[in-house]
């Protein structure tokens, strides 16, 4: 209520850069900043970024470049890669532009990926991201399993296990309206021409996006870029026609030749990033933490940047897995989460063994309608934190398979760690004549070969010309990074 207030205050009427229309203005630009700044934070907590990739500097620079040709000019942005396996790209107030690794993967030229950043500096030029801001959509959109659960617990025990999506948050992936979505094509053309790139590339990349979404429709999936970014039937026909109508700029591209930028695609991952820790089934694997454990049979689960959230089919019950602090004595992780709630949680707590590794558990105080166990051990210099909760009524049923988690927790041992793998892009050269199956074959894909010829944007008929590269993804042990 403070907040809407403080909008009354502070509204006022400002000429839009993009429309040159007179409009309401709800926010200044140093609010506008300032929950930029707030929500790029949580989207780095609750989401990742893959910026530790050498594909990094390149975003920037190009963003940079098209960035000079922004029709807002009183917006510093910014441009990373966020750890995201569907192709996405959002824009966040103030400025923050990020474009998912599934996206960065879907690219075949330099062209494509400028217009698909250019859309995006488009939205904030044109304020879409505040607008979008006061339409609040479910929470489950972008973080099902963490936020469906809090409902059931105390705000004590809701920290514990949420602390993720918000009203903002939300509205990340919630649709823009289609004469946002025209204007954000429109200038993000412009600008991606201005800058020296070829305008039609965006909508040869939306066609190119629609085959993949075609391609998975059937498979359950996070949101991707038409979630919030809704395709009409003749958008590419659109953006098209609207490329006819621009002047490109007589300026090299960052990447000499094509078959540089695509060199730059070389090694990115494609599907779950072992270092964030992998599934196998039920069995959560973490190859650097060097962890094992086994969350209940048919629980979705949902592993985020800082915790492992797993959610009873029924929602009524939660299992949460992260680090609480480093140390070796469990006892630790009680005496936080006790400062932390102004409690005396320590004295309260029982300590024991799971697997050989030291271990303590306590009851967390809550409201009386959910009851919460916070279990804490101690490996590798660090101290995770276990956390169970389920309805008072419920805890007894659960408690088997709450315990059977924590038992579960133990080393990961050298035969477990060597079934960690994960799939990166790579190139392959193709033979004269050779068909894009082929080549799937020769190279071992995991992709299928109508998966390589959409990724590469190319029909499945496609006879190959000696030489031409192709992106395959190719599986891989991981190894353990420093």
């Amino acid at each position: 209520m403070g907040w809407l207030l403080l909008v009354a205050v502070t509204a006022g009427c400002a000429v839009n850069p993009v429309s040159g229309r007179p409009e309401l203005t709800l926010i200044s630009a140093k609010q506008e900043q300032a929950l930029g700044a707030e929500e790029a934070k949580k989207v780095e907590a609750g989401m990742g970024f893959a910026d530790d990739s050498s594909f990094s500097p390149f975003l920037n620079q190009l963003g940079q470049r098209l960035a000079e040709h922004s029709p807002r000019k009183n917006v510093t942005f910014q441009f990373h890669i966020v750890d995201m396996a569907e192709p996405n790209a959002f824009a966040l107030p103030g400025g923050y532009i990020y474009v998912s690794r599934g996206l960065l993967a879907l690219t075949n030229t330099e062209g494509e990926l400028a217009g698909v950043v250019g859309h995006e500096i488009g939205h904030v030029a044109g304020k879409h991201a505040v607008q979008r801001i006061s339409k609040q959509a479910p929470l489950a959109v972008v973080f099902g399993l963490a936020s469906g659960i809090t409902g059931l617990v105390s705000s004590t025990v809701g920290d514990l296990i949420g602390g993720i999506g918000n009203l903002a948050q939300s509205a990340i992936f919630s649709p823009y309206s289609r004469s946002q979505e025209t204007e954000a094509d429109e200038v993000g053309q412009k600008i991606a021409a201005e800058a020296g790139w070829n305008p039609i590339e965006l909508s040869t990349f939306l066609a190119n996006l629609e085959r993949e979404v075609t391609l998975h429709e059937k498979k359950p999936r996070k949101p991707s870029f038409f979630d919030s970014h809704p395709v009409t039937a003749d958008r590419v026909a659109d953006t098209a026609r609207h490329a006819k109508l621009l002047t490109r700029a007589m300026r090299d591209p960052i990447s000499p030749t094509n078959e540089t930028y695509l060199a730059r695609l070389n090694g990115i991952v494609v599907g779950p990033r072992a270092a964030n820790g992998v599934f196998h089934d039920r069995e959560f694997l973490h190859p650097d933490l060097g962890i094992f454990v086994k969350f209940p049979e048919k629980w979705p689960h949902e592993n985020a940047p800082e915790k492992i959230v797993a959610v009873a089919p029924k929602g009524d019950a939660a299992v949460v897995l992260e680090v609480a602090t480093k140390g070796d004595d469990p006892l630790d992780g009680a005496r936080m989460l006790g400062k932390a709630k102004h409690i005396d949680l320590a004295a309260k707590t029982e300590l024991l063994s799971i697997n050989g590794l030291p271990a303590a558990r306590a009851v967390i105080p809550t409201n009386g309608r959910a009851h919460a166990e916070v279990t804490w051990i101690a490996h590798g210099g660090l101290i995770f934190q276990l956390v169970a909760v389920a309805s008072s009524e419920q805890f007894k049923t659960f408690q088997p398979e709450f315990e059977a988690v924590a038992q579960s927790f133990h080393p990961l041992s050298g035969h477990e760690r060597a079934r960690i793998t994960e799939t990166r892009i790579r190139l392959m050269t193709a033979r004269k004549g050779e068909t894009i199956e082929a080549l799937a074959a020769r190279s071992h894909s995991a992709w299928k070969a109508d998966e390589v010829a959409v990724i590469n944007g190319l029909a499945a008929a496609t006879l190959l010309r000696e030489g031409q590269l192709l992106k395959v993804a190719v599986e891989e042990r991981y190894e353990t990074r420093e």
